[in-house]
């Protein structure tokens, strides 16, 4: 049997990877030790998840292992054996981390970085896919020309009618410690894919999303969004007048990419993996969408001081990674997505 390692299998993506290759028929072996909970306080746990997915899955073995533990991961990955590893793990908010800088870094980089090596020492023929984000382009796609309309913006440069590419620069320009942080883990990445021929993947995510997030201000804006306006409290939009905008894209959809490059892997590559153009939304305009489905009306207040590295407009370039996986595309429409996630909260309520 097929051997699946997911670390971060509690979060979003890992909880989602972790199910959609279950169903394939892989064994999993999940890693998570509920650091969410450690970075974000009670509302950021998630033992919930993983006691789904132990209930829920026959092939579901768990691992309680914090990807910092250099010795332990090198011994779980050559007990393990796996036929693939999915990394979702990481501390994920960019505002955080400049609050614990030590454990960020240590977290994304050093822990990523403990994987490779990890990885290189059993095997350098498995696939090993990084979810790395778009903040390591810093904050320079804000200085693409840009139309104001009147609930968002967009790229005024034809340049950039499809989105962000993956080559896009990533170096002088501001990141926050976060974005430093999965700089690091991103090029080490790619680096024991060139340097040692190993089949890597670096996905440069966008908004992630789905109904198994548990979101918080500092980390899962749709997530956290929606469940602030079912329980009729105040959200806080961070500058640029609510009209920031991104490209959001649904878990389930994230996870049928990576059994594409799992399947079909190449070496050291790096794909932006969001929504696309079709499936952005502004804040204001993810107000209107939520407060139509659940009928009631958004309460929000106004801070004008806008998040350090945050990105005015963003959007993924798709183009590449169908351009590889031509049987890839999304399959989970922007609307659909909120109502996945406002069913799922309202259930958890």
């Amino acid at each position: 049997m097929k051997k699946l390692l997911v670390t971060g299998s509690s979060g979003l993506i890992g909880s989602e990877v972790c199910i959609h290759f279950a169903n394939l028929g892989w064994e999993i072996h999940g890693v998570d030790n509920n650091q969410r909970e450690v970075f974000f306080g009670p509302q950021g746990n998630t033992r919930w998840n993983q006691n789904r997915l132990i209930d829920t899955l026959t092939n579901f073995i768990h691992h309680e292992i914090d990807i910092r533990d250099r010795q332990g991961v090198i011994e779980m990955i050559r007990e393990v054996k796996p036929t693939a590893i999915v990394h979702t793990a990481a501390q994920p908010s960019h505002d955080r981390a400049a609050a614990i800088p030590f454990d960020d870094f240590d977290t994304n980089a050093v822990g990523t970085f403990n994987l490779l090596e990890a990885t290189r020492r059993y095997s350098l023929e498995i696939p090993f896919v990084h979810m790395s984000t778009n903040k390591v382009y810093g904050d320079a796609p804000n200085e693409i020309r840009m139309n104001e309309l009147e609930k968002r913006y967009d790229y005024a440069d034809p340049e950039y009618a499809h989105g962000i590419s993956e080559s896009f620069r990533i170096d002088q320009t501001k990141h926050s410690l976060f974005g430093a942080s999965k700089v690091s883990a991103d090029i080490s990445v790619q680096e024991y894919g060139r340097y040692f021929n190993m089949p890597t993947a670096c996905l440069r995510g966008g908004c992630l999303t789905g109904p198994n997030h548990s979101g918080v201000e500092l980390h899962g804006f749709l997530s956290y969004l929606i469940k602030c306006n079912l329980e009729e409290r105040e959200y806080t939009v961070f500058g640029y007048k609510g009209k920031q905008v991104r490209d959001n894209i649904h878990s389930f959809d994230v996870a049928r990419f990576i059994e594409e490059f799992i399947n079909a892997p190449r070496i050291a590559e790096v794909y932006n993996l969001g929504g696309g153009k079709d499936n952005t939304c502004s804040i204001l305009e993810a107000f209107d969408i939520i407060s139509a489905i659940s009928g009631k009306p958004m309460k929000y207040r106004y801070d004008e001081t806008n998040r350090i590295g945050d990105h005015i407009c963003y959007y993924s370039d798709l183009r590449k990674m169908k351009a590889h996986y031509p049987n890839w595309d999304i399959t989970k429409s922007l609307h659909t997505t909120f109502e996945e996630i406002y069913s799922s909260w309202i259930n958890r309520s």
